[in-house]
C-alpha cells in the first residue's frame, strides 16, 4: 500500500490520523446513533490496513482495518479517530482484537465519553503492554462526532439552525415568497451542510408555504430523515414529502389532537407518524421531542424553517449552532428569519462564537456555536 516520506514523528502521526479522518467520513448517513470512526495500520512506514465504521450494527472500523491488514499487523501501530471500545455491544471488544493481532502502539484522536468506554479502553490496551497516545487532530475528531458527543453527553441531538437571508433579516416577502433569496452556490453549500445531518426537522407552516422535497441534491450524499412537525396534522397529503421515491425516510411528528383516519392515511403512504404529548398550547412538547428524537437514534438536526420553528427552538435554548445564509438583498417588509425572544436587555442577547465566514459568490455564510445569556 501506500509509503510516507515524512520522517518527523509528529507529521507522520497528522498524516496518518489525517487519512483515518477521511475513511472515517465514508460512513456518514449509515451509523448513528454509533459515531464515525475510521483506522488506519501503519507497519514499517507502509499502510497495511484500512477500516471505517461503515453500518450501525456491523463491524466496528478497528475491526475492519485489522481483517484488512492480517497477519501484518503485528508489532505494527493503529491510528483510530476515537477510543476503542473494550465493551461486548452489537459486536466484540476492538481492544481484545487489537491485542490480540499484535498490535504494538495505538494512536487515537479522542477518549471516548460514553460511560462503557470513557478511558476504559486504552487502560486495557497499556495492561496489554500497548503503547498508546491520545490527542492527535483531537479537535478534528471531536468536530467530525459532533452530534454524537452531543448525544451522550446532553441525552439530546445536536441541533444546527440554518437560514437563508436578506440583509435586512427576511426569509421570505410579505406574501411568503422565498425561492431564491441565495446564489446557486450558496444552495450547494446548504445541500452538503443538510448531508451532515442524521435528520432534517420543519414546521408544517414550512411545508403548507414552500412544498420541500428536503433532499440532498447538487451533491453525491446520503439524504438525512425528514421530520416535520404537525401538531394538528394538517399536512397535504400531497406534499412532496409523502409522494416522491423516499416517503419511508419521512416522520411526521405529531399531537393525541390528530385524525386517526389522516394518520392512516400517512402511513399508507410509506411515512412515520410519532404522537407525542403537547404543552398548554396544543403544541408538541419540545422537552420529549428532543428526548424521544435521541432515544431514537438521531443524534444530529438541521432546523430548516420556519420562522416559528427557529423562535421556539431559541427560545427552548436547544439550538447549539447557526448557519446563516446572507444574500445581498433588501425586502423591507417580510417574513422574520427569527420572531420575537422576548430578550429586553442587549446583555441578554444570544452571542455567536467560533466565528467562521465565507463568501459564495456574493453571499456570506456565517456559522458558528451559541451562547446564552439568561
Amino acid at each position: 500500500m501506500s509509503q510516507t516520506t515524512a520522517s518527523d514523528p509528529q507529521q507522520i502521526d497528522l498524516r496518518y490520523m489525517a487519512r483515518a479522518l477521511e475513511l472515517a467520513e465514508l460512513g456518514r448517513g449509515h451509523v448513528s446513533p454509533n459515531p464515525l470512526v475510521g483506522a488506519v495500520i501503519v507497519k514499517n512506514g507502509r499502510v497495511v490496513g484500512e477500516g471505517y465504521h461503515q453500518k450501525f450494527g456491523e463491524a466496528h472500523a478497528e475491526i475492519n482495518a485489522l481483517d484488512q491488514a492480517g497477519d501484518a499487523a503485528e508489532g505494527a501501530t493503529l491510528y483510530v479517530t476515537l477510543e476503542p471500545c473494550v465493551h461486548q455491544g452489537k459486536t466484540g471488544p476492538c481492544c481484545h482484537r487489537m491485542a490480540d493481532a499484535g498490535i504494538e502502539r495505538v494512536v487515537a484522536g479522542m477518549q471516548d465519553p460514553n460511560p462503557l468506554v470513557n478511558g476504559k479502553g486504552f487502560k486495557y490496551l497499556r495492561s496489554k503492554s500497548i503503547q498508546v497516545d491520545v490527542g492527535v487532530q483531537e479537535e478534528a475528531c471531536q468536530s467530525l462526532i459532533a452530534g454524537y458527543l452531543k448525544y451522550i453527553t446532553a441525552g439530546r441531538p445536536l441541533v444546527t439552525l440554518k437560514v437563508a437571508q436578506t440583509i435586512d433579516g427576511r426569509i421570505a416577502t410579505s406574501s411568503g415568497h422565498a425561492k431564491w433569496i441565495t446564489s446557486a452556490e450558496s444552495r450547494t453549500q446548504a445541500h452538503r451542510i443538510r448531508s451532515q445531518h442524521d435528520a432534517v426537522l420543519i414546521g408544517i407552516n414550512t411545508v403548507i408555504a414552500d412544498d420541500p422535497h428536503l433532499t440532498v441534491r447538487h451533491i453525491k450524499a446520503v439524504s438525512p430523515r425528514r421530520l416535520v412537525l404537525d401538531s394538528q396534522l394538517r399536512m397535504p397529503l400531497d406534499a412532496n414529502i409523502l409522494s416522491d421515491h423516499w416517503p419511508q425516510r419521512t416522520i411526521i411528528i405529531t399531537t393525541s389532537a390528530a385524525s386517526k383516519e389522516k394518520i392512516t392515511r400517512i402511513e399508507e403512504k410509506g411515512a412515520a407518524v410519532w404522537i407525542l404529548p403537547e404543552d398548554s398550547r396544543g403544541w408538541v412538547d419540545q422537552s420529549i421531542l428532543w428526548r424521544t428524537l435521541a432515544e431514537r437514534g438521531i443524534t444530529s438536526i438541521l432546523l430548516e424553517g420556519g420562522s416559528t420553528l427557529h423562535t421556539e427552538c431559541l427560545k427552548n435554548q436547544v439550538v447549539d449552532r447557526v448557519v446563516v445564509f446572507i444574500a445581498p438583498k433588501i425586502l423591507g417588509s417580510g417574513i422574520d428569519a427569527v420572531g420575537n425572544l422576548d430578550i429586553r436587555n442587549i446583555n441578554g442577547a444570544i452571542t455567536l462564537e467560533n466565528i467562521h465566514i465565507k463568501q459564495l459568490n456574493g453571499d456570506l455564510m456565517i456559522t458558528g456555536s451559541l451562547r446564552y445569556h439568561n
